[in-house]
């Protein structure tokens, strides 16, 4: 029988382990593939550095930390993995 506390929050699991292993765009969305094998997908727009940058800006990037940021050099923008996995609103701001 499996016994829960009702004094401990319950909480949604957060993985702690989300590291970049690629990422590839289409002509709306950023997708993330990470290397657990989940993917997430997030709307380019959210990013105006990179919803402005061409197609060959957006292919040169950097994997930091082991694999929790992302760094495009030619147009200096930054992503952390665990933000992009909290889905941050970049409009709430």
């Amino acid at each position: 029988m499996l016994v829960v506390s009702k004094s401990k929050s319950r909480r949604a699991f957060a993985p702690t382990t989300a590291l970049a292993k690629a990422v590839k765009f289409d002509e709306e969305m950023l997708h993330l593939h990470l290397t657990d094998g989940r993917s997430i997908s997030v709307p380019i727009i959210w990013f105006p550095l990179l919803y402005e940058a061409t197609p060959a800006q957006r292919k040169r990037y950097d994997i930091g930390g082991g694999g929790v940021s992302l760094h495009w050099p030619k147009i200096d923008e930054d992503l952390s993995i665990a933000g992009l996995m909290a889905g941050v609103d970049w409009q709430s701001e």
